[in-house]
């Protein structure tokens, strides 16, 4: 056990009456250090993240968020705020101050006949699939159930549905957010439409958002799963994934992984999922992904969408230690294969994985500032994951993550996927807001003028820059 206390950012003890006072305000627990749940409450997915909070109160409503918005900015306390807890940075944690965990309020309530979704923003991607999925409805998401819906909205939101209906961002029809006032605001295109702007792309620099308005799609079986080759085969694979992909429907999204089987053994895996209505025709659009050797397993069939939706969640189990390094690249060339596939042979653990990830479809259709996502026409991500248990590995599998990505920046485009950035890459985030960011320093200094929510891929208010490091 640490001797973490309740500190402001002075680094001065907070009375205890204070704290008293402030933990019979609200509904929720306030849990301290030497509370029996505190362990388990400051712990999230990423174990390379380690950080003793001062307080983690679990928040039951939007007055619960309110109070501790409220408490934290009256007395000077660092806040940091949880959804999921399924950031690779780990910002949901901090050292001291408050944490406004949300994990408790993941009420979903699904309108078929609107064909939409109310989330609170604590819930899953699960909880919001296992809502929906009744009504044969599904909300462009991302690929691990257990995500947080908060922090994958916030920072654009990619998955199995992006080429057809967009990122998530684009897909969301108003929020309720705790603003650093400790203000209840609407955001929507009829209410702070500024505000609703940033949100949707912009990341948790804006406030709390304690509930999200989906626009959820008729999708309820689809066809797809996972192809393992030989990792021998990698360059013909992905040459032939570049060519496959420059003629898929936007009814087919199709990633590619250089991964390790659950022996050990390098692999090259192929994820697609099709999203149509005839899961017959979505099967002969996947036919020539099966046919490119001898594969080492197929498992691609026609499955719900929710077992879609979950099928990765055993390739990232809490508790393991994560640090990813990521790159947008401006095409998959040769020359970018043939690197791809020589920095995958120094993954040494089998938990690591290489991403590659295609989007385009129909979020690439729009400006770039039709929100704050910015990243909208970039087709290839590339993801370097290592992924270990041992913490004497740290300094080598963060390395090759390192290596791995500077062996492609000939190549990238310079821009990065907000949610992939881990902890210690503020140099970043600029130019994963690209051209946006002058909007969205504006709309920081209007919302947030204090940097109150720093804990994130922050943008810096010009007032706080001026200040802050003097």
């Amino acid at each position: 056990m640490t001797d973490a206390s309740f500190q402001n950012r002075e680094g001065k003890a907070l009375p205890s009456e204070r704290i008293n006072a402030f933990a019979e305000q609200v509904q929720g627990d306030l849990i301290q250090p030497g509370d029996r749940d505190y362990e388990e409450a400051r712990h999230i997915w990423n174990a390379l993240v380690d950080k003793y909070p001062g307080a983690i109160l679990k928040c039951r409503s939007t007055a619960d968020v309110v109070a501790a918005v409220k408490f934290a900015r009256d007395n000077n306390i660092l806040v940091a705020v949880r959804g999921g807890g399924h950031n690779v940075g780990g910002r949901s944690l901090c050292n001291d101050g408050l944490i406004i965990d949300l994990s408790l309020m993941r009420g979903v309530h699904v309108d078929p006949a609107q064909g939409t979704v109310s989330v609170q923003g604590g819930a899953t991607l699960g909880d919001v699939d296992r809502e929906t999925h009744v009504h044969g409805l599904a909300v462009p998401f991302g690929v691990i159930s257990k995500t947080g819906v908060g922090g994958l909205t916030l920072g654009g939101g990619v998955g199995w549905l992006v080429r057809k209906y967009g990122p998530t961002c684009d897909n969301v029809l108003s929020m309720e957010v705790v603003s650093a006032d400790g203000v209840v605001r609407t955001a929507s295109a009829g209410e702070n439409p500024d505000l609703f702007w940033a949100l949707r792309g912009g990341g948790g620099n804006f406030g709390v958002v304690t509930s999200f308005l989906y626009q959820a799609y008729p999708v309820s079986a689809v066809f797809g799963g996972l192809i393992v080759y030989p990792r021998a085969a990698a360059r013909e694979i992905l040459r032939t994934y570049r060519a496959f992909m420059d003629t898929a429907p936007e009814d087919l999204t199709v990633y590619v992984g250089l991964i390790s089987t659950p022996d050990g053994t390098p692999a090259t895996a192929i994820i697609p999922c099709w999203s149509g209505g005839d899961l017959a025709e979505g099967e002969r659009a996947i036919a020539p992904l099966r046919k490119l050797g001898e594969p080492l397993m197929d498992a691609v069939q026609a499955l719900p969408f929710t077992a879609m939706q979950s099928i990765l969640d055993d390739a990232f189990p809490a508790g393991t230690r994560n640090y990813w390094k990521s790159a947008f690249v401006k095409g998959l060339s040769d020359d970018v294969v043939d690197v791809l596939v020589e920095q995958a042979k120094g993954m040494t653990s089998p938990l690591s994985g290489l991403l590659i990830e295609y989007y385009g479809g129909v979020g690439g259709r729009k400006a770039n500032d039709a929100n704050a996502f910015a990243q909208r026409h970039s087709d290839y991500s590339i993801g370097f994951m290592p992924q270990w248990t041992d913490p004497a590995e740290d300094d080598a599998q963060i390395n090759w993550a390192k290596a791995a990505w500077k062996a492609i920046q000939p190549y990238a485009t310079g821009g990065y996927l907000l949610n992939y950035l881990a902890e210690g890459e503020q140099e970043a985030v600029k130019a994963a807001f690209g051209s946006n960011y002058p909007r969205l320093v504006e709309l920081k200094r209007k919302y947030d003028p204090t940097n109150f929510f720093s804990l994130n891929q922050n943008i810096q208010p010009d007032t706080w820059a001026r200040t802050s490091h003097k």
